[in-house]
């Protein structure tokens, strides 16, 4: 069973340095804060690229090369 939220742990991508945070799942979650603060970065740099990387993984060898395979973000952990 997975677990009830998506876990980052150390993120460091753009201008984020070093963030933790736990985001639940199946819940209408929000980002907000000021004009750079690194809400892009989390949502599609960090979030979005790990699960577009593990979906196309998951793929057969020949579908997955039409889609290509993103960087994976600079963290230490994505769980969930």
């Amino acid at each position: 069973m997975s677990p009830d939220f998506i876990e980052v742990r150390g993120a460091r991508q753009h201008n984020l340095k070093n963030i933790n945070l736990k985001i639940p799942k199946n819940q209408f979650v929000v980002f907000t804060g000021l004009s750079g603060s690194g809400k892009s970065s989390l949502a599609f740099d960090t979030i979005y690229a790990e699960g577009l990387r593990r979906y196309v993984e998951s793929l057969s060898s020949y579908a997955s090369q039409f889609l290509g395979l993103m960087a994976k973000p600079d963290c230490d952990s994505n769980d969930g």
